[in-house]
This record gives C-alpha cells, sequence and structure tokens, in this order.
C-alpha cells in the first residue's frame, strides 16, 4: 500500500476506488441523532425557560470552540499547535460533548473524507454532492461503505492514549455525568436544553455548514485535481468559531488560523491566541510557515463558475500570499 499524498493516516492501493461504494443506514448513529432530535423536539418547547436557553447558548459556544474547533480539529486532527497534554484531553473531551463521536471516530471520519475530496473523483457522498434532504438523511443516518476502502493508521501517541480510548468506547455516556450535574442545578429544563437541544443543533448545523461549504460560496483558492472543492460560508463564520472559513482550510489544512482575510471572524484562533498568551500553546502553525500545498492556486470566481467542482471558470490572480496577506500569523 502506498500512502496517500495530503492525507496523514490514509492508506491506499490501487484497488481502492473512493466512487465504488454503497450508502448505508448506520444505526447507532442515526438512533442517537434521532432520539436527542426527537427529544429536543418533543419536550424543548413545553419546558423552555430563559436560564435553559442561556444554558443552551453557553454550552454550545464552549463546547464547539474549545471542543470540536479547537481541540478536535486543528489539534487532534492537524495538529497545528501545541500545548500541554491535560489541556489537549480537555478540549477533546469538550469536543466529544458535541455529540457527534469519539475522538478516535471524528479522527477517522475526517480523515476519509478528506482523502477521498483530495482525488479526481469520490463519491457524492464524501463530497455533500446529493440534494439538500438525501444529504442530511447521508450525512447524519448513514455511513458510505467502500468496496474497497484505504487503511486507516493511527498513530501510536494516539493509538496507545488510555484516555482517548476510553473516551471513544463510551462517547455517547459522556453527556451523562453532564445532564446529571444540569439536572442538580436547573432540573429537566436544563437537562433537554443543555444536552438534548444542544446535541441536536450542534449536530445538525455542523452537517449544515459543511453542506454549503462543499457546494457554493466565495473562493480565493482551488486545489487543482481534487474532486471537491472548499467554500466559505460569511454568514456562519462567526457561530461555527471559524470554522465555516472553508475555503481557507481547505488551502491550508493545517493552519491554526482560518480566518485568514479581513472581517473573517474565526474565535477558535481567538482562543488559541489566548492561549499562547497564557504560555499554554506554542509552535502554532499558520499559512505564511505551511509548505505549498499541491495543486494550490489562487483564484477569483466568474459569475458561471461550477459548483460541481470544476475549475474552467476560474482565473488565476498570482501567488498565494501577497500584499496585505503577509500577516496571516497575526
Amino acid at each position: 500500500m502506498q500512502l496517500v499524498p495530503g492525507s496523514e493516516r490514509m492508506f491506499a492501493d490501487a484497488a481502492t476506488d473512493p466512487c465504488d461504494g454503497v450508502v448505508r443506514w448506520a444505526p447507532e448513529k442515526s438512533l442517537w441523532i434521532g432520539g436527542m432530535t426527537l427529544a429536543a423536539l418533543v419536550f424543548g418547547p413545553p419546558t423552555f425557560t430563559w436560564d435553559a436557553f442561556l444554558l443552551f447558548l453557553v454550552a454550545s459556544g464552549f463546547t464547539l470552540c474549545f471542543g470540536h474547533s479547537v481541540g478536535m480539529h486543528r489539534k487532534l486532527i492537524h495538529d497545528s499547535f501545541e500545548c500541554p497534554l491535560w489541556l489537549e484531553r480537555l478540549c477533546v473531551w469538550l469536543g466529544t460533548l458535541v455529540g457527534m463521536a469519539g475522538p478516535i471516530g471524528m479522527i477517522r471520519l475526517h480523515d476519509f473524507r478528506d482523502w477521498a475530496q483530495r482525488q479526481p473523483r469520490c463519491h457524492d457522498y464524501s463530497k455533500h454532492n446529493a440534494p439538500f434532504f438525501r444529504d442530511a438523511w447521508w450525512q447524519m443516518h448513514c455511513r458510505l461503505v467502500l468496496k474497497h476502502p484505504p487503511d486507516f493508521r493511527l498513530e501510536q501517541r494516539l493509538a496507545c492514549d488510555w484516555f482517548y480510548g476510553f473516551v471513544e468506547r463510551t462517547w455517547m455516556w459522556q453527556q451523562l455525568p453532564l445532564a446529571l450535574l444540569f439536572y442538580a442545578i436547573g432540573g429537566w429544563p436544563w437537562v433537554i436544553w443543555g444536552v438534548c437541544v444542544r446535541v441536536a443543533v450542534c449536530v445538525t448545523g455542523h452537517w449544515l455548514i459543511g453542506h454549503y461549504a462543499h457546494r457554493k460560496g466565495a473562493q480565493t483558492w482551488v486545489i487543482d485535481g481534487a474532486s471537491a472543492q472548499g467554500f466559505n460560508v460569511p454568514l456562519a463564520g462567526f457561530i461555527s468559531m471559524g470554522e465555516a472559513w472553508h475555503n481557507n482550510h481547505h488551502a491550508y489544512p493545517n493552519s491554526a488560523k482560518m480566518g485568514l482575510h479581513p472581517g473573517e471572524t474565526d474565535l477558535g484562533w481567538w482562543l488559541i491566541r489566548g492561549f499562547a498568551a497564557a504560555g499554554l500553546a506554542w509552535d502554532i502553525k499558520t499559512p505564511d510557515m505551511l509548505p505549498e500545498r499541491a495543486g494550490l492556486r489562487r483564484v477569483q470566481a466568474c459569475a458561471a463558475h461550477c459548483r460541481e467542482g470544476g475549475n474552467s471558470a476560474l482565473l488565476t490572480l498570482g501567488p498565494r500570499l501577497h500584499g496585505d496577506e503577509q500577516d496571516l500569523s497575526q
């Protein structure tokens, strides 16, 4: 088997075809998010209180920013900065509370999709190319089963970590201590809004941003030869903690900073800068210190740019960094 360029944990051979697969219902995944969503819809309105709603907002923001964006995505998956192990584990645990998967499961899901999108062709599942409601069903209730999937090889540091192994095995149950704490403080309204509504909204919102971030929006770069392109979704830049600047992320996946241009609010980056100011983060990677990604091309999208990933309507502007973009590390 050979290492697939740009995907450090996925290995494929000549028999591996990212299009040769079927989408199948994933019972555990489906019942989990389906149950949380049903509980939120049925019990959310009658248990609404302003303090429960405030808890929902605070808990969602905290777990999405500290947990998913900084802990799971920028640190665990892309290793875009260094920090003490206790802080890494805390942020990753908070990311687990978002309710999408355990730490190892998140890495596997992310890296599989990343590998597929970098290939010249991939399944519609991998690039969010299905119609809106079908994509929602596929992404939140199903999984793509390839005939010859790539081999997932987790680095030893993570594969042998007892904490991540425990959280991976019990990731759904990690909501229970939080639910007990919320019940002790605010009763059932806090449980419903602090757990069920939060998980349902955050998981659905994550899919929704991913759907649009791979279909349409602003682009500064394209990756030649890749079957899927990333787009920025400005309306979601703030609430996604910076994750919606997805065109930037496709261009520089290992960068700790995703909001690269003026006006691109990136709360995850602000948090990492806060860690650094407190001496808790170092070796922070930004675009100016990363190697050029293969196929990266700076572009201006014409009005008729292709939504399906084609690049025929894109005009080259020149180097990836120039002018007022030399300060991307700031």
